[in-house]
């Protein structure tokens, strides 16, 4: 009797610890080698409340100047990443970004490239993705960028057409038109060199913070559930961290929801991380070399814009 009452007590104990456990990450940097210095992989295959889990992030020093941090996009196509590494002459990282339109190959979410605003958060268009619905109002959406003095921010923007000259970000989650003028979540003019949109926020001054509801992205029970993503964020000490998460392969990676995404950015230290374009979509390059494998039967789904770490 006391010995299966031990057992059962070992059980609980180990089933508890594989739920709450944090992640062990190994570095798998030989696996993409040459790497620069300061830029490093790794990858886990730990439990993820207790279920399959296969994920891969690459850490790099903001301010180390031989990194150059860009985005490339397309215009009415799509590209793999595999062809934007190959367009953009091979650099060190390309991941997937912004949401887009099936019909239309359109980017849903503001871009920044080298200081210019080449798309924006688009209003008025219903264009349901494997992963969210777009509804018809003024887009304010998260977002991260980074300026010319290397330092990130994610921010909740507008951006349309009318405008190209800059781009209004809030600090706060935005829900509607009194959140947009209240005295004390004002928007400033977002100077960003490079920048790519996506949603919704994930954690704000280190804590989780799910902007889902605001940014009106994922609805019902969508949010809670689980598909391949792709996130990323920043540390107090400048290391921006790309993220993929593998999913839809049963037994082996089951993907990961809004809410343990941005756990995983917490334990790895991130003052701000953002959702971006997941399911099908999700995809890093480095060096040229998968990370995860896509859900779309192992196929790189084509997409109009990637963000880029390349090496001066």
């Amino acid at each position: 009797m006391q010995s299966r009452i031990y057992l059962v007590i070992c059980f609980v104990l180990f089933y508890c610890q594989s739920i709450t456990a944090q992640l062990t990450w190994q570095n798998c940097d030989s696996l993409f080698a040459p790497l620069p210095f300061g830029f490093h992989v790794y990858k886990t295959a730990s439990l993820l409340d207790g279920k399959p889990n296969i994920a891969y992030y690459a850490v790099g020093e903001l301010k180390n100047k031989k990194l150059d941090f860009t985005v490339d996009t397309t215009y009415r196509r799509r590209l793999t990443p595999a062809a934007f590494y190959n367009k953009n002459n091979k650099p060190l990282l390309v991941v997937n970004g912004t949401f887009f339109s099936f019909d239309t190959n359109q980017n849903l979410n503001t871009v920044i490239k080298n200081g210019k605003i080449v798309s924006h958060n688009v209003r008025k268009i219903r264009s349901k993705t494997d992963t969210t619905l777009f509804r018809d109002e003024k887009m304010i959406r998260g977002a991260i960028g980074i300026n010319n003095k290397r330092e990130a921010d994610i921010a909740w923007v507008s951006s349309d057409t009318s405008n190209n000259n800059f781009i209004n970000a809030w600090q706060k989650p935005i829900s509607n038109v009194i959140d947009m003028n209240a005295k004390k979540n004002k928007p400033s003019k977002w100077k960003m060199r490079t920048a790519i949109g996506g949603g919704p926020v994930l954690v704000q001054d280190g804590n989780m913070l799910i902007s889902n509801d605001q940014e009106k992205m994922f609805s019902g029970k969508a949010k809670f559930d689980k598909h391949p993503r792709t996130c990323m964020g920043y540390t107090k000490d400048g290391k921006m961290i790309i993220m993929v998460i593998q999913g839809r392969t049963p037994g082996i990676a089951e993907g990961a929801s809004l809410e343990q995404e941005a756990k995983m950015l917490i334990e790895l230290g991130c003052t701000e991380g953002i959702n971006l374009d997941g399911g099908g979509s999700s995809c890093m390059l480095i060096n040229g070399k998968e990370t995860i494998t896509p859900s779309d039967k192992g196929l790189q789904r084509p997409v109009p814009a990637v963000f880029l770490i390349k090496y001066q």
